[in-house]
């Protein structure tokens, strides 16, 4: 199965796929300071939107949005819990993912009413050998841009992806 991913994986590398993620909102970048439990950053935001100025969005808050979507229902996660969109060159495949790290550019903070384009690609795909076995490691990147082209953030990600385990295996 892991060869499958590789194969993928390396006829993906460099192909860039856009979504367009919409216009940003202060809603949702407070929604994201509520959850990350920043109370300052939620006065300051609704301070600023009462007054009609600009809000930028906190710092992580791209790189920290999963998804620009509902989310997708629980049977239609994948069996290691994941999205199928967080799950490249994995579809149909028995394998299990760990994001294995990632570092975040922050170029320049939207502002609400900004439109975001989320631009994504594999850049890497790499066969490897550990104590617990074989496993892919694959490179991500995406990139966050303004309409006018201005790159906000970047996002650089390894995922490892393992065989799946065998049935009464703890993990």
């Amino acid at each position: 199965m892991l060869d499958d991913v590789l194969s993928r994986a390396r006829g993906l590398i460099g192909r860039w796929e856009d979504e367009d993620c919409g216009t940003v909102t202060v809603k949702e970048f407070c929604r994201y300071a509520a959850a990350v439990d920043d109370v300052g950053y939620l006065r300051r935001a609704r301070a600023l939107e009462a007054a009609g100025e600009p809000v930028e969005a906190p710092p992580l808050f791209l790189a920290a949005t999963m998804s620009w979507e509902d989310g997708p229902a629980e049977d239609e996660l994948r069996p290691d819990g994941l999205a199928v969109r967080e799950s490249p060159c994995t579809q149909g495949l028995p394998v299990r993912q760990v994001h294995g790290g990632q570092s975040v550019r922050l170029t320049r903070a939207p502002l609400a009413g900004t439109r975001v384009t989320a631009s994504r690609a594999v850049t890497s795909a790499e066969r490897k050998h550990g104590r617990s076995g074989d496993f892919v490691l694959l490179g991500l990147t995406t990139r966050f841009t303004s309409t006018d082209g201005a790159e906000l953030t970047a996002v650089d990600e390894t995922i490892v992806v393992l065989d799946a385990l065998p049935k009464g295996t703890a993990a």
